[in-house]
């Protein structure tokens, strides 16, 4: 059910999210080996007031006596999501365009944020400027932001670094942000976002999405390459090229997670051809080291 193909017929963005969770939860139910972020560090004795929904019903049959679970996620936070909407984000690969990708992404990550009681806020880089919506928590707001997602449409360039202000009008209270990009840039204003975003001290992960055609090389016969967002193009022999641009690519992949390491920010390459479980499960991971902190 994670299968991006499969998920892209999906119009319907909440129902989207919904199928998408609901798979990856059942997943984890199904396994032996329980995924981060959702397993119970402990049991410990009912107290009255506790939330009956963490009661551990098979610990009361084994012990006739009452148990919480306590989920080693505890503490709601805000989640802030960073959608990259300029033009290169509608690389397609093989009927999947980023953005496709980027939208099932955030809006998944959003529902379960929502389900973990998390308030959500969203921002949009596109055509230059900026698209705020405020952190809530409550379900209107949940749906509030899968219509505004719904609605994206990639265009133009990176937001100019003029506008990352509006990113910094808050209360102060530091924020898990999830930036979903493809780190396409023309003058280092995704680096100068990042810098200003870390200096704030918030936790930070970037999902960086890539075509597997981008990663491969492989355009299928295409000897013209055109960059979405300056118009250029280049011929390129792509059989001729191919171990030069994979040994350049994996230097250019290696310099972005190495400079994010730096400034302490989670970094996740991600292909378009891949399942949604692993930037789910990176998520968690970053959630309950979060959680710790």
């Amino acid at each position: 059910m994670l299968d991006p193909k499969v998920l892209m017929t999906i119009k319907d963005l909440p129902l989207l999210a919904k199928t998408v969770i609901d798979g990856f939860m059942n997943g984890f139910n199904k396994s032996t080996v329980k995924g981060p972020g959702l397993e119970f560090s402990q049991y410990r004795s009912y107290q009255p007031g506790d939330d009956l929904r963490w009661l551990d019903w098979r610990m009361f049959a084994r012990s006739d006596r009452y148990y919480i679970r306590e989920s080693e996620v505890e503490t709601s936070i805000s989640i802030r999501f960073l959608v990259d909407a300029s033009a290169s984000m509608n690389h397609d690969d093989d009927g999947v365009k980023k953005i496709a990708y980027a939208k099932a992404l955030t809006a998944s990550l959003a529902y379960l944020a929502n389900l973990q009681g998390d308030s959500v806020a969203l921002n949009v880089f596109k055509d230059g400027e900026l698209f705020s919506m405020p952190s809530k928590p409550d379900p209107q707001h949940l749906q509030r932001l899968f219509h505004n997602v719904q609605q994206v449409d990639p265009a133009g360039a990176f937001t100019k670094p003029v506008h990352y202000r509006e990113l910094f009008a808050g209360d102060g209270r530091k924020e898990l942000l999830v930036f979903v990009t493809d780190m396409y840039q023309q003058d280092g204003e995704i680096n100068m976002l990042l810098n200003s975003l870390s200096a704030l001290r918030h936790e930070i992960i970037v999902f960086h999405l890539m075509g597997q055609n981008e990663l491969d090389l492989d355009f299928k016969g295409f000897s013209t390459l055109e960059d979405l967002e300056t118009g250029e193009t280049i011929q390129v022999n792509t059989q001729r090229a191919k171990d030069t641009y994979k040994r350049r690519l994996q230097e250019h992949l290696t310099a972005i997670k190495s400079n994010l390491a730096a400034k302490r920010i989670v970094y996740q390459m991600v292909s378009t051809a891949q399942p949604l479980d692993e930037a789910l499960r990176a998520f968690l991971v970053q959630r309950k080291k979060g959680a710790r902190q």
